[in-house]
């Protein structure tokens, strides 16, 4: 079947298909390889939180605030909701003398168990700190305060902060401003939808800036240079323990960045190496996989997957991925049910 990249099977049987799109290109946005549709319009969700940062760093609010590279790492994060996180926001908000009243995101149940399972043993009621968006919110918070000195309603898209967020996604992914489109994402701030490949090249944007930064270490580093640092140098603010954004950074240590959307779609940025070249790629290398039913264990597994197709990394690198990659299907008895398949194959395009 067309588009089919995973097929779980329980004994003989085919249980499930699923249907994905994958885009890998260079530097330069030239699509390498692909597989399924690689122009798909696609709801970035959370894997455009990179470029939302970038509308903040360009407002000046980490040196007017004294955010530090864990205050943006935490401003990318799709957090669990830890301790660590819920800190850190309140502290970032203690720097703009605010409270959580003048955030816009509402709460929710922990993305990881391990803290869920705590808050209900602590009969804890989590609040919009806890949000996992909760550094993405503080940091517009604070850009609307220097962009227009009014942020009661930074998450409007009317907003100066929203029609900033939305001229640099645009150029951050090589589109007219009116080939974007915008929806609501799960946290209230306006989310982004552009072509898959577009999501790879911001990727690769990110890979290619630490590169270039890394070259001419004596020159302010850019924009995209800080994040891509930020995230990979703080996982744990990013996702969590046991997430996989946070194990696949901790794995590559530096190499590449990776962050999930919600509903299924991934984005990585792969700096320059003798493989990327290998891969035809003229520098850098962005991926960006959609995966169509929005299973993220699924997704996991696919791009965990890609990796291997296209030999990123080394095998010890790739092994610690691999409860992510291709887990056992078992039953509640422990017993091995089934297995999976990905059928897929990329090809230049």
């Amino acid at each position: 079947m067309q588009g089919v990249a995973a097929v779980s099977y329980r004994g003989a049987s085919i249980e499930n298909r699923h249907l994905a799109h994958i885009a890998v290109v260079d530097a330069g946005g030239r699509l390498l390889l692909a597989f399924g549709d690689p122009g798909r319009v696609t709801l970035a969700r959370s894997a455009a939180k990179p470029a939302q940062a970038a509308a903040i760093v360009d407002t000046g609010a980490l040196e007017h605030y004294g955010f530090d590279e864990e205050d943006l790492a935490l401003m990318c994060a799709s957090h669990s909701s830890e301790a660590r996180h819920i800190e850190r926001t309140r502290s970032m908000l203690a720097r703009l003398r605010a409270d959580e009243s003048a955030l816009r995101c509402g709460p929710h149940p922990s993305l990881s168990d391990a803290v869920q399972r705590e808050w209900i043993r602590q009969d804890f009621l989590p609040t919009p700190a806890c949000s996992n968006c909760s550094g993405k919110h503080v940091g517009m918070l604070a850009g609307a305060m220097l962009l227009s000195g009014s942020a009661a309603e930074y998450h409007e898209p009317g907003h100066p902060m929203q029609q900033h967020v939305r001229r640099t996604v645009a150029a951050l992914c090589e589109l007219p401003p009116e080939e974007v489109q915008w929806g609501t994402d799960g946290c209230n701030l306006p989310t982004p939808a552009f072509a898959l490949d577009r999501l790879a090249r911001l990727y690769a944007r990110l890979a290619d800036a630490a590169d270039k930064a890394d070259a001419a270490p004596a020159a302010p580093a850019s924009t995209l240079a800080r994040i891509y640092h930020a995230m990979t140098r703080h996982p744990e603010l990013v996702a969590g323990e046991g997430r996989y954004c946070t194990e696949l950074m901790r794995a590559y240590e530096g190499t590449l960045v990776g962050k999930l959307g919600a509903d299924g779609c991934y984005g990585i940025g792969v700096r320059a190496s003798a493989r990327t070249r290998e891969l035809g790629s003229d520098g850098a290398l962005g991926i960006a996989v959609k995966i169509e039913d929005g299973r993220v264990d699924m997704l996991y597994m696919i791009v965990s997957e890609v990796l291997a197709r296209l030999d990123l990394g080394s095998q010890a690198q790739r092994e610690r991925l691999a409860a992510f990659h291709n887990p056992p299907l078992r039953n509640t008895r422990g017993v091995e049910v089934g297995h999976r398949s990905f059928p897929f194959e990329l090809r230049p395009r």
